[in-house]
């Protein structure tokens, strides 16, 4: 789950980092109240979205003046950023951050982040922190650190010796430094985040260091045991699909093509996309059950499924291992009659109790095409749209 910077630098505090003073608004009443709290003369006002990139799209503006301040934030409130991270359907700033500006002499970059390869958290750090960070570690990997974080949130004294020598930091500054990265590391562990950025981290010229900007991203399976963060969800942020879908506990991605698709395992769900992919179509989501969805849950799965309006196939693919393929097909046929199912439905289903929900299937009186196979059900789906 993703964090808007202002709650990540709520989160942030609590661990010691030095963030500059903010407020956040969602109205130009509350601008001008942040004004006046702030006593602000000059301002820096940024869209809060779910979505990197925010400075080049428009969504980060310097106000020279109080009356500035609010004709920028009449513009910034309510703005759709739309870049690659957004997709084409963008997302809409509901909140804006206003905070005093910096007189910056560098920025760096700090952060944290599972190493998958090594299979541990580790610590990132450059002397190159700013927009084009991403452009940095693919161009000049040389000018990216990385440090082992401890599982318990720590970082060992050697390696934080080797971070201020990198990052150039000495005396006082060394002692800050190091102080940042321990916190990130802590909050990184504690918050089972799955990403946390100080990006840019910036010195001013009295040479002290700040958190300029803060993305904090939060390990969905983990939000049982983090119930404060949880409350940090904002489903303006997300498609209406998703919305649904995460009410029913299903996980759905939207994606750009034609053929929906609804599998029960993520891993069954990679690889039916594939062969989809394989024989010349291309999926309109991502969207497993679960192993044990109850008839409730693939009804909600169809629904959610037929409000993309590109759908012109729907492929059911279920190996019956804890789910029961006759509790499947209870929920096709609530879902068709339900829904009224105007496409073509393509169904594949193996496993427990898989003669019971086929016979479900056959006297539903639905019109059903049913698969013995994944790829037989893969080639069928891509068939049945090229008849169109």
């Amino acid at each position: 789950m993703d964090m808007h910077e202002f709650q990540a630098k709520t989160i942030l505090r609590h661990y010691g980092l030095p963030i500059p003073p903010w407020k956040v608004a969602s109205t130009l009443q509350e601008v001008e109240q942040a004004i006046s709290e702030m006593s602000l003369t000059q301002a820096v006002l940024k869209i809060q979205v779910h979505a990197g990139g925010r400075g080049k799209a428009g969504g980060v503006k310097f106000a020279k003046n109080r009356e500035e301040i609010l004709s920028v934030a009449k513009q910034l409130i309510g703005m759709k950023m739309v870049n690659n991270q957004t997709g084409p359907q963008g997302i809409i700033a509901q909140k804006i951050l206003i905070s005093p500006p910096l007189d910056i002499k560098k920025e760096y970059y700090i952060g944290a982040a599972i190493d998958r390869m090594n299979a541990e958290p580790i610590l990132i750090a450059s002397k190159e922190g700013g927009m084009d960070i991403e452009e940095v570690a693919d161009k000049f990997p040389e000018k990216i650190l990385k440090l082992p974080i401890e599982i318990s949130g720590e970082i060992k004294p050697f390696r934080l010796v080797r971070l201020m020598e990198f990052m150039g930091w000495k005396g006082v500054q060394a002692k800050e430094g190091a102080k940042i990265a321990k916190a990130i590391a802590k909050a990184f562990i504690q918050t089972d985040a799955s990403l946390l950025e100080i990006n840019p981290l910036v010195e001013d010229m009295q040479g002290d260091l700040w958190a300029l900007d803060a993305k904090l991203s939060v390990d969905d399976n983990a939000l049982f045991r983090q119930p404060e963060l949880a409350d940090f969800y904002d489903p303006s942020q997300m498609m209406k699909t998703e919305v649904e879908a995460k009410e029913f506990d299903l996980a759905y991605v939207a994606m750009e093509g034609n053929i929906g698709c609804m599998v029960n395992g993520a891993g069954l769900a990679m690889a039916t996309m594939d062969l989809i992919n394989l024989y010349g179509g291309t999926p309109a989501n991502f969207l497993d059950v679960g192993g044990g969805a109850s008839k409730e849950k693939v009804a909600a799965g169809f629904k959610i499924i037929l409000e993309d309006p590109k759908v012109q196939a729907i492929l059911v693919n279920i190996f019956g291992g804890i789910m029961d393929c006759a509790v499947l097909a209870e929920g096709i046929i609530a879902a068709g009659r339900e829904s009224d199912i105007r496409v073509p439905l393509i169904v594949r289903m193996e496993g427990t109790n898989v003669q019971e929900g086929k016979r479900l299937l056959k006297d539903s009186n639905l019109k059903i095409i049913t698969a013995d196979t994944l790829k037989d059900a893969a080639e069928k789906a891509v068939a049945v749209l090229k008849q169109k």
